[in-house]
């Protein structure tokens, strides 16, 4: 046991994250998110929900300081009605750590699994939110 390290961050978890770069991607991916047929490297948290564990993340995890978008989310297809509050839940975490929040991308459902492909790791999460799939831009630590 250690202290400090929120329960929800699974020692596979806390070993992707210390062996990632900068510049290297995360994906946390919601329940319906195809994350083991995309994943070069598949970290479970099912049961967890992505508001969580990004919280969690967050504690640790810098985000890239040199990219305008170091968030990226996959955008609702065109005529599919669906409400996205999750998305607001995001933003509070990420602005709770990075006061001065960088702006979110959105890319299309297809353009999302194309980078999903190519990222370190993608978190497979129990999330049930509808959109809830984000990707993280690892930085560097300036300590």
């Amino acid at each position: 046991m250690l202290k400090g390290i929120p329960k929800i961050l699974s020692p596979e978890l806390l070993k992707v994250l210390m062996e990632m770069g900068h510049g290297d991607e995360l994906v946390i991916g919601d329940a319906n998110f195809p994350a083991a047929a995309i994943a070069r490297r598949l970290v479970r948290a099912d049961g967890h929900g992505t508001v969580e564990l990004l919280d969690a993340i967050l504690k640790f995890f810098p985000l890239d300081q040199y990219d305008k978008y170091p968030v990226t989310l996959m955008a609702v297809v065109p005529g599919d009605d669906v409400d996205t509050p999750i998305w607001d839940e995001y933003r509070a975490v990420v602005t709770k750590y990075y006061p001065k929040a960088p702006e979110f991308k959105y890319v299309d459902r297809f353009a999302f699994y194309e980078r999903a492909k190519q990222a370190y790791a993608v978190l497979a999460t129990g999330e049930s939110a509808l959109y809830a799939n984000i990707i993280l831009k690892k930085g560097v630590v300036l300590e």
